[in-house]
């Protein structure tokens, strides 16, 4: 094992997980909360835990040999070349941190939705009390009975599916690494990309939980929109590109599907004149339900086993893959 390591972390842990961090690492880690304290420490780094990497990171970083990126989605570092072939900077994720935050936004979003919760506190906030649902044409739906499909099976996605199953919904899953014929223990049927569309057709609720690579870019097109029900409702956990927006735009305001649930955007933040703000089908967030206040906490455990592992040269969780991009 190391005997120590030169950490730097610039993300805001709380105090309480700065011991553990230290005994993982076998020396003080160094906490800091401006950019020149950041340059300051830069030199001698051999381990860094960030979110906004600097564009230079690998001239003001001689010495790193590992990132512990605090997110789950690694795109933005293209742009700092650390995902480029020839680099030589390990990268791992945060990815699992967030499956209960998420999947609670989630339903939090369909449940929504379902009982036209939007539409009612405006009515609260005009002091309009209907007297049946039919006065506003507010949904009452339910969950029970209804078929959810789930785009990417990584630790978000099967979270989703058994939150589903609880809700007593029959559950499809798409894997891109699924074979035609093939099954999942954690969905009721499973289905490769090749036939994205024949799921889509069957859903009530569809949840996009994948990350963005090359191949899910605008993975959700006119194609797919057109594919789903006239009644079914999108949610979209993964990254705006996921979709192609003008399209969606078009499927939420021609009523090809019923509506859609987005914490993420193509542009963030989303610009003032989008058409999103004024859909009376499109619940819309801030790219929040990452959000948790143990959100810290659970990346310090994480953090700390990869420092461990990385001292004990053994794997890292969570290392990124430059063949899946993610």
């Amino acid at each position: 094992m190391d005997k120590s390591l030169k950490v730097v972390s610039a993300f805001r842990f709380p105090e309480e997980a700065h011991k553990q961090l230290n005994e993982a690492a076998g020396s003080e880690v160094v906490f800091v909360s401006n950019e020149e304290a950041l340059r300051e420490h830069l030199p001698d780094a051999e381990v860094l835990c960030i979110f906004d990497v600097p564009a230079n990171i690998q001239e003001l970083a001689p010495k790193l040999r590992w990132l512990q990126f605090p997110g789950a989605g690694v795109d933005s570092l293209g742009a700092v070349g650390l995902l480029d072939e020839g680099s030589t900077i390990q990268i791992t994720t945060a990815a699992g941190i967030h499956a209960t935050n998420i999947t609670e936004y989630v339903f939090g979003s369909m449940l929504m939705f379902n009982r036209s919760w939007p539409e009612m506190i405006h009515l609260q906030d005009r002091h309009l009390w209907p007297q049946s649902p039919g006065w506003y044409n507010l949904r009452n739906w339910e969950l029970s009975g209804k078929t959810l499909g789930i785009v990417g099976l990584g630790s978000i996605g099967r979270r989703v599916a058994a939150v589903g199953r609880a809700f007593e919904m029959h559950v499809l899953g798409m894997r891109y690494s699924a074979k035609k014929g093939k099954h999942d223990p954690d969905v009721d049927q499973l289905f490769s990309p090749d036939q994205l569309t024949e799921m889509l057709g069957q859903c009530d609720y569809v949840v996009l939980a994948v990350p963005l690579t090359p191949q899910t870019e605008k993975l959700i097109g006119e194609r797919e929109l057109r594919a789903m029900r006239k009644d079914a409702y999108l949610i979209n956990v993964a990254r705006g590109k996921v979709i192609d927006e003008p399209v969606l735009i078009q499927a939420l305001q021609e009523k090809w599907i019923a509506g859609a649930g987005l914490d993420v955007t193509e542009t963030e933040p989303l610009p003032a004149d989008s058409p999103l703000y004024a859909l009376q089908n499109v619940i819309l967030t801030p790219h929040i339900s990452g959000g948790t206040i143990y959100y810290g906490e659970r990346l310090a455990t994480l953090f700390a086993d990869n420092i461990r592992r990385f001292r004990s040269k053994k794997p890292l969780r969570n290392l990124y893959d430059p063949k899946r991009r993610y």
